[in-house]
């Protein structure tokens, strides 16, 4: 996989140290209380890392919020009209068990804090998968999380909705534990001040065959992609795999309730096949060649914690 330093010129690169002085003087609002509610299975970020990398992080979208709020009132004087608030979207993309979902937990909840206590929704693209029995009889089953699993004309109606200003959009819920959509179950999106969309694919570009125009990225004003070094994501999805065997897994009613026997040698073996014949794929045909994308990179070390930001320059 190519090394974010090909296209140096495009970005801005931060080390750890170098990004934590543009946090300026905004306050730390989270306790390790919180942080223990946000932490993903296997992401132990510390107190340290929101202070270092999440709150500049949350000071940079601020500052984007309050311009974009800005340019869309000055759109709206020159109009001579008051139109519903426009949410200010932010697009997180990456791996499965890099960590995306921790950073945009952390994110809504340090967004949240800010003075003014913005309303700040969280959706995840996992309720857009078509369900269990559209993948089947479409033969596409094992290719759960590739662009084509997905509903993404639904997907687009919502964020349309959303950006659009519309008083109520409904989003799918998926279930981890059923591993499949919930049937008539629904989380609904009121007109907030900042939506996260966070995904697999959300920031996938046009292409030649594409059957639509408008893909979800049209909507974002700004992306952020979780990334890392292909062998480090590899083991953390093992180790996560693990820690799924001794807890989840053992409930009758998960969906891989029969990986919850496997001894660790087999669930080892398995999490390794799983990985290199359906993650691995799709992380390397369509989720890191969107990276370049991004406005912003969060580089991830072999310990979960962010070593390197890298800001695209306007």
């Amino acid at each position: 996989m190519p090394e974010i330093q090909t296209a140096p010129a495009r970005y801005l690169a931060f080390d750890r140290a170098a990004w934590a002085k543009l946090r300026d003087s905004t306050p730390l609002t989270l306790a390790e209380t919180d942080l223990a509610e946000l932490r993903g299975l296997n992401d132990a970020v510390s107190i340290a890392e929101v202070e270092q990398i999440y709150l500049p992080l949350s000071r940079l979208l601020s500052l984007y919020v309050r311009a974009t709020q800005e340019l869309h009132h000055a759109s709206q004087t020159f109009l001579g009209k008051h139109t519903a608030k426009v949410p200010f979207i932010i697009g997180l993309a990456g791996s499965v068990a890099v960590g995306k979902s921790t950073t945009a937990r952390i994110l809504r909840a340090l967004l949240s804090r800010w003075p003014g206590h913005p309303s700040v929704d969280l959706v995840t693209t996992d309720g857009f998968l078509f369900p269990n029995a559209v993948l089947t009889a479409r033969g596409i089953m094992n290719r759960k999380g590739f662009p084509e699993s997905y509903d993404r004309a639904r997907l687009v109606r919502f964020l349309a909705d959303v950006k659009g200003g519309a008083a109520e959009a409904q989003a799918p819920i998926y279930s981890h534990q059923r591993y499949d959509i919930v049937p008539d179950a629904g989380q609904t999106v009121r007109q907030p001040d900042i939506a996260i969309v966070e995904g697999l694919n959300v920031l996938q570009a046009p292409h030649e065959r594409a059957d639509s125009q408008v893909f979800a990225s049209d909507f974002f004003d700004f992306t952020i992609y979780v990334d890392a070094a292909e062998e480090d994501i590899r083991r953390w999805y093992v180790e996560r795999f693990l820690r799924l065997r001794d807890t989840v897994f053992q409930d009758p009613q998960s969906y891989f309730h029969r990986y919850g026997s496997l001894d660790e040698a087999e669930a080892r073996q398995t999490a390794a096949n799983i990985w290199a014949s359906i993650n691995e794929v799709n992380l390397r045909e369509n989720i890191a060649p969107t990276r370049m994308r991004a406005h912003l990179i969060l580089r991830k070390g072999p310990t979960h914690a962010v070593e390197q930001v890298l800001l695209r320059r306007l």
